[in-house]
């Protein structure tokens, strides 16, 4: 397996080379500016690598990894819309550079082009990656609906939260590995045993964020730290705080959560300490651990060499030591 950055490579040097020059340019043009904007592209990321853990040319998997990314722009670009969203990656948002329903129609059409990617392959593997697509893009579609309706319910558990961001997140990085996995022709176990280990590890992924967004260095972070207590979010770190704090507590929190003051920081500063004199901090560092743990196990029923593995466990430990 190659360092991280080889890959981010392959996936930088597709998309600085490909070109969506077709007519009308008024559908192209949003989707090859949303797909220059670069990010991370850790989904794509996985697809390769997954493929040479099991013993395949990375680039063979280079259009399914493709149709990942091109897939998670076009529900970002869906996102910013329901959103309201000014900027994405530093840059203006697809429907504030264009309109609305430019970002409707080019993010239908960057849905439609992710499939079109794995008509390269034989028909055996086409049909598992777009039986796996279709599966994931409607979990991810189904994750939506439930964060948009947490938004407005008072009663939402610990449990819906956990599965909301497995679908809505998770599920695709465990989708991303699995399809490496489909190309390399892997066995059906072991393709199921790396879905699991993306899965589980995008949950934690997840998690530390809901936790980084609380108690986040900003320097490092890359966001503004307290976002989810401004908007009011029900995150994990919320629930497990009205489950664990006292009743004085609990009352403040759930005050707080009800109302926008024009004192952002002294509801952020409050909140954050609910988080912590109830416990729930900790509580969501422990989940983040488990989660990641969960990840881990798979790896010692996979069938490939010790070396992979260890690899496979650097790459979870490495995604998960963000700084806080």
């Amino acid at each position: 397996m190659q360092p991280i950055a080889h890959y981010q490579q392959i996936i930088t040097d597709y998309f600085n080379n490909v070109t969506f020059d077709k007519q009308p340019t008024g559908l192209y043009q949003p989707i090859q500016y949303i797909l220059s904007l670069g990010g991370k592209r850790i989904r794509p990321v996985l697809t390769l690598m997954a493929a040479e853990i099991f013993d395949t040319d990375c680039r063979k998997a280079l259009p399914a990894a493709v149709a990942v990314e091109v897939f998670h722009n076009f529900s970002l670009v869906h996102d910013d819309i329901m959103d309201d969203a000014p900027l994405r990656r530093g840059h203006k948002t697809v429907h504030e550079k264009w309109d609305i329903n430019t970002g409707i129609l080019s993010g239908d059409a960057m849905l439609i082009l992710a499939y079109q990617y794995f008509e390269q392959y034989e028909p055996e593997i086409f049909r598992s990656l777009a039986k796996l697509f279709s599966k994931t893009a409607l979990e991810v579609c189904e994750g939506q609906q439930w964060d948009v309706d947490f938004e407005t319910r008072s009663n939402v558990t610990q449990d819906e939260y956990l599965k909301m961001i497995e679908y809505k997140t998770a599920v695709l990085l465990g989708a991303a590995m699995k399809m490496g996995a489909i190309v390399a022709q892997a066995t059906e176990e072991n393709c199921d045993l790396i879905y699991d280990f993306g899965r589980y590890l995008g949950i934690a992924f997840q998690l530390q964020d809901d936790y980084l967004d609380a108690f986040g260095n900003p320097q490092t972070f890359g966001k503004q730290v307290g976002g989810d207590i401004i908007e009011n979010k029900k995150t994990y770190l919320y629930l497990k705080a009205i489950e664990q704090a006292n009743p004085y507590e609990k009352e403040r929190l759930l005050q707080w959560f009800a109302v926008q003051p024009d004192d952002h920081m002294e509801k952020i500063a409050d909140v954050k300490q609910v988080f912590k004199t109830s416990g729930a901090d900790a509580a969501v560092k422990n989940a983040i651990e488990l989660y990641t743990l969960k990840a881990f196990e798979t790896l010692d029923k996979m069938d490939i060499d010790i070396s992979k593995k260890q690899a496979l466990r650097a790459f979870g430990e490495m995604l998960m030591e963000r700084n806080v």
